[in-house]
């Protein structure tokens, strides 16, 4: 049971979790800036799931942009879950009810682009990895995508939902020590990714540095190890940390 996937929380991990690092991808990396200098005009494209999510996607010049609901545009319509994560999986495109050709076009074009650049960094090869910059351009958006996986699961998948439910209400900084921080946001046990630090947190965990954020998320280092050594710091309302670590333990399971 712990390993069964449940199709709408996997596809609230593809919107949130992996589609929603390429807002990050446009803003730090210099390939993904190179596709969108190639557009003509801003594009929007808006993802909408039967009975589940619906986001779009602003894309211009200067990034990438999300915004919950239709935000106009082009959009794609997903009959189920499993249709929508046919096109993670598979590149099984959903049906185009607004501007078909428009759509196409962005879509076979820069649209894949993007993701297969996003692919190629979230799923790196140690040949990738052994250049510096990759590795922890790689470890960054990896993080950005745990953040909004856990949040994704915390709020629609059936196991999650139990640590989510215990969760009190605040937030928890999650960061690398002088790199970057992010934080999950509890309100009445839902979870809301942020991509900034929160300024008066309840709990935080914090890693020593890049490269070992970056053996956690591959597995290749013990999370109890490291805080016993002390590599890994947490502060605060340690119950929150405890939930969010149940959850991760699912992340892994949708994004293994």
């Amino acid at each position: 049971m712990l390993t069964m996937l449940e199709p709408m929380a996997l596809a609230y991990v593809n919107l949130y979790g992996v589609l929603g690092t390429l807002e990050d991808l446009c803003r730090i990396d210099d390939e993904a800036k190179q596709i969108l200098a190639g557009l003509k005009k801003p594009v929007s494209l808006c993802f909408s799931i039967k009975n589940g999510p619906c986001r779009t996607f602003h894309f211009s010049r200067e990034g990438c942009r999300v915004t919950e609901g239709d935000g106009g545009g082009c959009k794609m319509t997903f009959s189920s879950p499993e249709a929508f994560n046919a096109l993670i999986d598979s590149s099984k495109p959903g049906l185009p009810v607004r501007r078909p050709l428009k759509l196409i076009l962005f879509l076979t074009g820069p649209f894949t682009a993007l993701t297969d650049r996003l692919t190629r960094l979230l799923r790196a090869s140690q040949e990738d990895l052994a250049d510096r910059a990759f590795f922890e351009e790689s470890t960054l958006l990896t993080l950005y995508t745990v953040g909004g996986a856990v949040c994704a699961l915390a709020n629609s998948d059936s196991i999650s939902k139990i640590s989510a439910s215990y969760t009190p209400d605040g937030s928890v900084n999650l960061g690398i020590k002088n790199c970057v921080t992010v934080s999950v946001q509890v309100k009445d046990h839902q979870f809301t990714f942020c991509r900034q630090p929160a300024e008066s947190p309840r709990a935080s965990m914090e890693f020593a540095d890049i490269d070992l954020a970056n053996g956690l998320f591959a597995g290749t280092v013990s999370t109890i190890n490291e805080m016993c050594k002390g590599t890994i710091r947490i502060a605060g309302m340690i119950s929150m940390i405890d939930n969010i670590n149940r959850i991760l333990d699912r992340v892994s399971v949708y994004l293994g």
